[in-house]
């Protein structure tokens, strides 16, 4: 793990941009002890928050399941779209 040291500003504010690549924009902060903790969460919209319902553990793992695989679908035949 590589260590990174951040300044506070003169506004009280510490950038995380060195270290914060590619993750989501959206963390749940809280302290522990003399240490602040920043964990990504993901944004569930509310609409599908019911397939996340422990109740529903099934579902989710055959919802989960449909998306590993592949679609078994015939477009047919483009072949009269060729131009010569």
């Amino acid at each position: 793990m590589k260590k990174h040291y951040v300044k506070v500003d003169s506004r009280n504010r510490v950038s995380l941009t060195k270290i914060l690549k590619n993750l989501p924009d959206l963390f749940r902060a809280y302290t522990q002890g003399d240490k602040i903790i920043l964990e990504p969460i993901r944004d569930i919209p509310e609409a599908e928050q019911w397939l996340f319902d422990p109740k529903n553990k099934d579902l989710l793992q055959e919802v989960k399941k449909g998306l590993q695989q592949e679609a078994d679908i015939d477009l047919g035949s483009f072949a009269e779209y060729l131009e010569d």
